[in-house]
């Protein structure tokens, strides 16, 4: 895992300063080397940096910028089937100098050129300079895991693993996408490709990016879709069959992931995922997983005693720490520099602060993100498939109708239900489902924030919605089911700009390397064949993993509702960061942004603060905005 910047500059305004000043600017990602390179042709001056967080191969001979002949690599992330591929490769007449992925990935692309890719098993982003050819090689992990952004404008291509590099190369044009502020306030990130600056881009997971340094050619192509599995006749096996070859794809993903010449750890919140994660690894090893639970009891935010109870009967080496809350307030102020492009997701905070205690003991830690979106774990899984058929038998003056009541309705005066996780924000989304239930919109109504025509209101400027992965149209008729349309979207979306961002920053924030490995290219390719009661059963989410893990602890220690990280973002907005948002919510700066309507916000503002405790994840959404532009521009 590291920290990986570059440039081709074809008007030559560039220089080796300029590399490494780009690549300093990431230090947490890679602390533990920096190194870059400066070439200069008759087409560009091309810049590659890279910062190093040292996982395999400790030693110089992993250092990057690396070059095999004429080919210049720099790298972040992790390919886990590399020593397989390395004897292949030696087959062929390869010959290595170290034990490094990065020397593989060279002689791999050497071998086999842009399709090597489909040979790899990991987490990463790479890009390859090939001197001889005059060309640039980016590729991105099939699921996303690891970021890249790019800048292509005025003949100067810039890249990097966070947006932050990008603003330390002096002809980098900080000009807000107004389309993409629209987005951010819709879902809480910027959606793929898209990013929140102009002629900036994400690349695509499972893409590949070609750059013809001659004829300055930019062309992107896909190696790999989500939707050609869900785009498969469902496998005829019978369920245990299934449950044992699934439990064999998972025992290889999850040890691949243990891979490392340094110490491993694994986040144990005590959920299904991370118990299965841990329950597999530790039940083959006779020397301790190290596992860290996080809890921040005093906000009601506590997994704490769950994860112990699962730790001590799996026989972990089991870090259980408590924050207060006010740890967790004090790095709302830090977010703005480790998330440089504005998102909303709060459990930000949380994740950030487990993977500050994981550091102290190990350089890596497993994850378990990606179980719901494979499985079918998530409430609104079970919501469409139990309601959404009901819901459409309603006639739409009757739905519209209650949505009238809701909304004379603040959440706070729901008895009972008020006291529920993450009910407030659920109500608000309800009204967007009553209005029209079809699958799309039920995906859009529960994943947007505001509404199309509410966004009407709340921009100032004309604005476009862009065009994003919610609107995908590449499940075929034939193999569509709510369930399975509901997973390929999430898998695109939700997971790849919120999660997986959320993650990634979070653990390259105290130079942790964070690995998922729910999110093996493998699981995923055979769970969407799998028939969906496998997954989904009589009101039972996950049904298989949840019956693969009860081969290694009991029902009983993990019968409980689904928790989350959820942070009390209306108690904090109402009162310790009261002062925040009277700070950069007011009408002088929004005025003075011109991106939003101060007269819509101001409504917002007031009803939140007058009882609507619903709002509180739109005024959250506002103030990241906020922190964000102030941090940035």
């Amino acid at each position: 895992m590291c920290g990986i910047a570059g440039f081709i500059d074809f008007q030559k305004h560039s220089s080796l300063t300029i590399i490494e000043e780009m690549t300093a600017s990431m230090n947490h990602r890679g602390p533990d080397g920096f190194s870059s390179e400066f070439f200069e042709t008759s087409s560009a001056q091309i810049g590659l940096g890279h910062k190093r967080l040292s996982i395999i191969d400790l030693t110089d001979t992993g250092k990057q910028p690396m070059q095999l002949d004429d080919l210049w690599v720099t790298f972040n992330g992790e390919i886990y089937n590399f020593k397989e591929i390395k004897v292949e490769l030696e087959k062929l007449g390869h010959s290595f100098i170290g034990e490094s992925d990065t020397e593989m990935i060279l002689h791999a692309y050497k071998q086999w050129g842009e399709n090597c890719v489909h040979r790899f098993i990991g987490m990463f982003v790479i890009v390859i300079y090939d001197s001889k050819n005059n060309s640039i090689f980016i590729s991105r992990d099939r699921a996303g895991v690891k970021p890249l952004f790019y800048y292509w404008n005025k003949e100067l291509f810039l890249f990097s693993s966070e947006l932050k590099a990008l603003h330390q190369h002096p002809n980098f044009e900080k000009k807000i996408d107004t389309n993409a502020v629209a987005a951010y306030v819709q879902y809480g990130s910027v959606p793929t490709p898209h990013c929140i600056f102009q002629h900036t881009h994400k690349l695509k997971p499972g893409h590949n990016l070609f750059l013809n340094i001659e004829s300055k050619k930019i062309e992107t192509r896909q190696y790999w879709n989500v939707y050609d599995f869900y785009n498969k006749p469902k496998l005829s096996i019978d369920y245990q069959e299934a449950k044992t070859q699934t439990k064999e794809i998972l025992h290889s993903a999850f040890n691949y992931r243990m891979v490392a010449d340094v110490p491993v750890g694994v986040f144990l919140s005590g959920g299904y995922d991370s118990t299965c994660v841990t329950g597999m690894l530790q039940s083959e090893r006779t020397e301790k997983l190290k596992t860290f639970t996080i809890g921040v009891p005093d906000i009601g935010l506590n997994e704490a005693p769950y994860a112990n109870d699962i730790a001590e009967h799996i026989g972990t080496d089991h870090t259980e720490i408590n924050c207060s809350e006010k740890e967790a307030i004090e790095f709302v102020k830090e977010l703005p520099f480790f998330y440089d492009e504005p998102f909303a997701d709060s459990s930000a905070i949380p994740t950030s602060l487990v993977s500050k205690i994981a550091k102290q003991d190990v350089t890596v830690a497993l994850s378990a993100d990606g179980g719901d979106e494979i499985f079918a774990g998530y409430n609104r899984y079970d919501y469409m498939l139990r309601y959404g058929k009901k819901l459409n038998a309603i006639p739409p003056i009757m739905r519209s109708s209650i949505v009238g009541v809701m909304n004379t309705i603040p959440s706070e005066k729901i008895p009972i239900l008020r006291n529920k996780y993450n009910f407030h924000n659920r109500y608000e989304k309800l009204k967007g489902v009553l209005k029209n239930p079809t699958n799309q919109d039920i995906m859009l109504s529960l994943s947007q924030q505001f509404t199309d025509s509410q966004m009407k209101e709340f921009m100032k400027p004309d604005f476009s919605s862009l065009d994003t992965m919610y609107h995908g149209q590449e499940l075929k008729k034939e193999f569509t089911s709510p369930l399975s349309f509901m997973m390929g979207i999430d898998f695109q979306t939700y997971l790849l700009d919120d999660i997986l961002q959320k993650v990634d920053r979070a653990t390259m924030s105290q130079s942790l390397e964070g690995r998922e490995p729910m999110l093996d290219h493998r699981i995923l390719e055979f769970a969407a064949q799998l028939p969906d009661e496998y997954k989904y059963h009589n009101g039972v989410k996950k049904r298989i993993l949840k019956d693969i893990v009860h081969d290694y602890v009991p029902d009983k220690l993990l019968d409980r509702p689904k928790m989350g990280f959820a942070i009390p973002i209306a108690k904090w907005l109402n009162e310790d960061l009261r002062d925040y948002v009277e700070t950069y919510i007011c009408k002088e700066r929004i005025e003075e942004q011109g991106f939003f309507n101060w007269e819509y916000i101001s409504s917002i503002k007031n009803a939140f603060y007058n009882g609507r405790k619903e709002y509180d994840t739109k005024i959250w959404y506002i103030l990241m905005f906020q922190m964000w532009y102030e941090k940035w521009m």
